[in-house]
């Protein structure tokens, strides 16, 4: 379908074809008519299927001849990357239509603030922003929202996992009721249904089916623990039948973007790395610098697998098997487009076994376990049981994954992805979730979890130990040591009052 189907306007039609948009995607073609309509709208397909345009075009194509004198729209991403993409394109089609927009994110430098308070004063057509930034901006009093026609919450699967509701949801309080909301997500779990739920109004929705990986991507699985990932990843790369051209590396954990670089760069591999530590003048330089082929191989954390725009790589690596299913057809999509080749490879702890049966079956084919480290002198690798891995991870988590009141917890990141939210907001520790029991009160100091050492609980003068087997207490007496007050060999008596000046 190409896109003067829609009966979109002719300066917004020039704007299409400059930005070399040709024929609409499948999300497109249902996407635009709902919303040129008016209607709220939840909408899932895969990154890279062309969900931005879905909803920009549309939206631009109203805005444009609205005559608006306020900011119309906000749009909601998780990512300082991803902001910027979008406001990029804005700026393309505004070159043809008369509309305007402001990114408003973290990470940059201080005077980065200034600038973005400014143009929040000012007003533009659009607003696209991280939650964290944007409401640390509102709480100051110069923004204002009262007016706002439209709201997009984009990756809302992403933003969800990194914490960002209760920051979309104090937003959404300070917006008019009366709006039309778009929700776009990658993958559509309960929980974005449920969220969903809150914050539109009867929506239409679209869900497009996650692609199969295209055929022409060799998908490799390893078995490795964690200090062999490195060591046989080198071996891999050095004996790729492929070479590697355009690598990106996708770990779990942002702690370890540097030591993986620097290894890598030992081994003679020219890398470099980008994570939320690294400031945002920085992490253009590295994108920029790596779409123009200046080094090979980026490393990448989880939380910007999405907001990183780089396609037709040759070499896809899960340094940390992906966490949902859906992500890893995103991330092994970025290679063998158009009919070319490329490489994923995918490294598997022992604990992470029963994400890949979660894969296999969505991607309807199973995938060799290769075992090569022992044969390379690094040892032997971790068995291939799901089964019995994915017990042994439901019982250290399952514990964590209950509330207070027996009900489910809502799903949280992992701490890693907790760290990279713009919010800067702070998670619950173990040591607070510990000092809670199953039905929300709090626990009697000295009372054993299960699984720790048994418990002393001291009542007086008398001593009860528990049991950590089966919580029960028994009268087993346990002498108290004698507290000393002054010099060895000069015992007080514990409940001798001093008298006052004579201490």
């Amino acid at each position: 379908m190409i896109f003067s189907e829609f009966n979109l306007h002719d300066d917004l039609l020039a704007g299409v074809d400059a930005m070399n948009y040709l024929k609409a995607t499948p999300i497109q073609e249902l996407a635009i008519p709902k919303i040129l309509e008016g209607k709220d709208l939840i909408a899932s397909a895969q990154t890279g299927t062309g969900k931005t345009a879905a909803y920009l075009i549309p939206l631009l194509d109203r805005i444009s001849h609205a005559d608006h004198d306020h900011t119309s729209t906000l749009i909601l991403v998780p990512t300082r990357e991803l902001a910027k993409q979008i406001d990029e394109q804005v700026e393309g089609f505004g070159y043809f239509v008369s509309a305007t927009s402001i990114a408003i994110y973290g990470g940059g430098k201080g005077d980065d603030w200034d600038k973005q308070r400014k143009a929040l004063e000012t007003g533009a057509d659009i607003i696209i922003a991280t939650p964290g930034r944007l409401i640390a901006h509102m709480q100051l009093g110069y923004v204002k929202f009262n007016k706002i026609d439209y709201l997009v919450l984009d990756e809302a699967d992403k933003m969800l996992d990194m914490g960002f509701s209760d920051d979309i949801l104090n937003i959404v309080d300070k917006i008019p009721a009366k709006r039309q909301t778009l929700l776009f997500s990658a993958t559509m779990p309960n929980k974005i249904r449920e969220f969903a739920r809150r914050i539109l109004t009867d929506p239409e929705e679209i869900r497009l089916a996650v692609s199969k990986p295209a055929a022409g991507i060799d998908q490799q699985f390893y078995m490795a623990f964690e200090n062999q990932k490195l060591p046989l990843l080198a071996h891999l790369i050095k004996n790729s039948s492929k070479p590697v051209q355009s690598m990106v590396l996708f770990t779990s954990k942002k702690a370890e973007v540097n030591s993986i670089v620097r290894t890598l760069s030992k081994l003679g591999y020219e890398a470099r790395g980008i994570s939320s530590d690294l400031e945002q003048d920085a992490r253009e330089v590295v994108l920029r610098d790596f779409k123009n082929k200046q080094f090979p191989i980026l490393v990448a954390t989880d939380v910007l697998s999405r907001g990183i725009d780089i396609d037709n790589l040759t070499h896809v690596v899960n340094y940390d098997t992906p966490r949902d299913a859906e992500d890893y057809v995103h991330r092994i999509g970025r290679t063998a487009r158009a009919s070319t080749t490329g490489t994923a490879i995918t490294f598997i702890s022992d604990q992470d076994q029963n994400r890949i049966v979660a894969i296999e079956r969505l991607i309807e084919r199973e995938i060799e376990k290769q075992s090569l480290t022992e044969e390379l002198g690094m040892g032997k690798a971790p068995e291939y049981d799901p089964k019995r891995f994915g017990r042994r991870r439901e019982q250290n988590w399952g514990r964590n994954d209950r509330r207070g009141d027996g009900k489910p917890r809502a799903q949280q990141p992992r701490p890693e992805a907790a760290n990279e939210t713009e919010s800067g907001e702070k998670r619950e520790g173990k040591n607070n979730r510990n000092k809670r029991r199953r039905d929300g009160k709090p626990r009697p100091q000295g009372v054993a979890v299960e699984g720790e050492i048994p418990a002393v609980v001291t009542a007086g003068a008398a001593t009860v130990v528990v049991n950590a087997d089966d919580g029960q207490a028994t009268d087993k007496p346990k002498r108290r040591k004698k507290r000393r007050r002054g010099p060895r060999g000069e015992e007080q008596p514990a409940t001798a009052p001093v008298p006052v000046g004579q201490e």
